[in-house]
C-alpha cells in the first residue's frame, strides 16, 4: 500500500514537472526539458555562450530554454537584442524575480530593482548626482587623472620587474567611484577597502557561477549549507561597510554643504520624509553597492584585458604609442576631448571592450507585461536573457568577428567609426548606469599608461592566454607582465 502510495506520488510529482516545462503556443521553441531539471544538463554552468550559440543555430535568434521549470527566453544576434531593447524598451525593461541576485540586492537599488516609479527614482536620483559631481566636465577629468597619477607612481616602484597588475588596477579603478559617492580616495594598502573589493568581486564571479544557477533553478535547496550562502555573507560585509560610512556622514555632514553623492542622497531624503517615496537608508546602501559594482569591476576587467591584448600584439601596442606621441607630443596634460584626435587609440578602445565581452549576457530582464517579439508571445515577467556576446561577435556585423582587431572600428580611411552592434553596455533605458564614466575612466588610463610605460610579457612565463574566466562579469586570467619605463619619457 505505502509503495503504492509513494508510486502515485512520484507519478503526480512527474507530470506535474512536465507540465511545467511544456511550451504554451506561440512561445519561443527550444530544446525538449526534462521535467524538474528543464534544459540545465544541456548547458554548461561554467560557461554557457557555446551551448547558446548552438542553440541559436537550431531553434532560431529567439528561442528558449528552462533553467528548473522557469521559462527563460533568449536573445541572439543585433536584431532580436534591438527589437527588445530598443524598440520595445519599456516592454522588456522589467528584472526576473526570485533569483539570487534579487536575495542579495533585496529589490532595491538601480541595477536589480523592477521597473517602476521607485526604480525611476532612484535611476533618476544617481545620473543627477553623478552629474552634478563632475560627469562630463573637468572637475571629473581631474579626479580620473589623480588616480592615473597615484597608479603611474605604484607602478614606477616595479619598473623592469616582473609582477602582477591586478590588484593595483582595481583599486584605482574603485577609488575614482569613491571619490564620488563617499568624497575619499583609499591607500591601496587599506585593509577594510581591499576587503570590500574582495567581497564585491566574488559576488559577481559567484551569482552567475555554476552554484548561483543551481540556486537560481531549484529553490528547494536554497536553505542548505551549499557554496552560494558565501554571496549572502559577502553581501552582508560589504554592506555593512556602507552603512557605516553613511552612519559618519550623518554625524559629519553640514546642511547645504553636499560633500558627496551620500551627502546628496540624504539631503534628498530630508526633502521627501514626509511623502511617500523610495528614499531611504537600504535603498541607498544598495545604490552605493550598485554604483560601485557598475564603476569598478568591469572598467577594472577592461583594463586588465588591454594590458593582456597589447602584450599579445605589440605592434598594436606600437601604433598606439605612436599616435598618443604625435598627438600629445611632450605636454604633460590632455583632456576627453583629445581622444577625438586620436581614432587608433579609439579603435583600440573600442576593440578591448568589444573583444573582451566583459558583461556577455548583461544583466537579466523582464517582460513588464504580454507582449510579442520575433512573431512569438510573451507573458508578463517572463525572462528574457539578451546575449550581448552573440552581438558582439556577430558574423554579419563585423570585419574580424573573432579576431582582436583595432580595424573593426576603422573605416579605409583611417577614421574611427562605430558599429550599431558595439553594445557592450546593453541598450534601452536599462543601459549601464556607470558607461559615459567608464568610456573617461579607460580613456584616461590607457593613455595614461601607454605614455609612461610599454607593456611586456615575461619569458619564461609560458603563452598569454586571452580566453576570459566567465561570470555576471569576465574576467581575465591572472597573468603577470612587466612595465618597462618607456625611454622617451625618461
Amino acid at each position: 500500500m505505502f509503495v503504492t502510495v509513494l508510486l502515485i506520488c512520484i507519478f503526480i510529482f512527474t507530470l506535474f514537472q512536465a507540465l511545467k516545462t511544456r511550451r504554451f503556443r506561440n512561445f519561443p521553441p527550444g530544446p525538449p526539458a526534462v521535467p524538474f531539471l528543464g534544459n540545465i544538463l544541456q548547458l554548461n554552468l561554467r560557461n554557457p555562450l557555446k551551448d547558446m550559440k548552438k542553440l541559436s543555430e537550431t531553434y532560431g535568434n529567439v528561442y528558449s530554454v528552462f533553467i528548473g521549470s522557469t521559462p527563460v527566453v533568449i536573445l541572439h544576434g543585433l536584431q532580436a537584442v534591438k527589437e527588445a531593447l530598443v524598440t520595445q524598451a519599456v516592454e522588456f525593461a522589467g528584472r526576473p524575480q526570485g533569483l539570487l541576485v534579487n536575495d542579495v540586492t533585496e529589490y532595491k537599488g538601480v541595477i536589480i530593482a523592477n521597473y517602476g516609479t521607485h526604480w525611476k527614482e532612484q535611476r533618476r536620483f544617481a545620473v543627477s548626482a553623478l552629474r552634478n559631481f563632475g560627469l562630463g566636465k573637468k572637475s571629473m577629468e581631474a579626479r580620473i587623472q589623480e588616480e592615473v597619477a597615484h597608479l603611474t607612481e605604484s607602478l614606477e616602484q616595479y619598473k623592469g620587474q616582473i609582477m602582477s597588475p591586478h590588484t593595483l588596477l582595481h583599486n584605482a579603478m574603485s577609488n575614482v567611484i569613491c571619490s564620488i559617492m563617499v568624497g575619499q580616495r583609499f591607500s591601496y594598502n587599506d585593509i577594510f577597502f581591499q576587503q570590500m573589493i574582495h567581497y564585491l568581486s566574488e559576488n559577481l564571479r559567484l551569482i552567475n557561477g555554476p552554484w548561483g544557477m543551481l540556486y537560481d533553478a531549484f529553490p528547494i535547496i536554497r536553505p542548505l549549507p551549499l557554496p552560494y550562502r558565501k554571496v549572502i555573507n559577502n553581501a552582508f560585509k560589504y554592506k555593512s561597510f556602507f552603512k557605516s560610512i553613511v552612519e559618519e556622514h550623518k554625524k559629519t555632514r553640514i546642511i547645504g554643504e553636499v560633500r558627496d553623492i551620500i551627502d546628496s542622497y540624504l539631503e534628498e531624503m530630508e526633502k521627501r520624509k514626509n511623502e511617500q517615496s523610495s528614499f531611504d537608508n537600504e535603498n541607498l546602501t544598495l545604490l552605493l553597492t550598485d554604483l560601485f559594482a557598475a564603476g569598478t569591476d568591469t572598467t577594472s576587467s577592461t583594463l586588465r584585458f588591454a594590458i593582456l591584448y597589447l602584450m599579445i600584439h605589440p605592434d598594436i601596442q606600437a601604433k598606439c604609442h605612436q599616435e598618443i606621441d604625435t598627438v600629445l607630443g611632450q605636454n604633460k596634460d590632455f583632456n576627453f576631448e583629445d581622444r577625438l584626435k586620436m581614432p587608433y587609440i579609439q579603435a583600440t578602445i573600442h576593440e578591448i571592450q568589444r573583444f573582451a565581452d566583459i558583461v556577455p549576457l548583461g544583466v537579466f530582464h523582464a517582460t513588464t507585461k504580454e507582449t510579442h517579439l520575433c512573431g512569438y508571445k510573451l507573458p508578463k515577467n517572463t525572462t528574457v536573457i539578451a546575449n550581448l556576446s552573440s552581438v558582439l561577435h556577430e558574423e554579419t556585423q563585423w570585419k574580424f568577428p573573432y579576431e582582436f582587431n583595432p580595424s573593426n572600428f576603422l573605416n579605409s580611411q583611417g577614421e574611427f567609426i562605430k558599429p550599431e552592434a558595439f553594445m557592450p553596455f546593453s541598450a534601452g533605458p536599462r543601459l549601464c548606469l556607470g558607461e559615459a564614466l567608464a568610456k573617461m575612466e579607460i580613456f584616461f588610463f590607457m593613455v595614461g599608461l601607454l605614455r609612461h610605460f610599454q607593456f611586456i610579457w615575461p619569458q619564461g612565463c609560458g603563452e598569454p592566454d586571452p580566453t576570459p574566466m566567465f561570470g555576471l562579469t569576465q574576467e581575465s586570467t591572472k597573468y603577470k607582465m612587466i612595465f618597462k619605463v618607456r625611454e622617451k619619457l625618461n
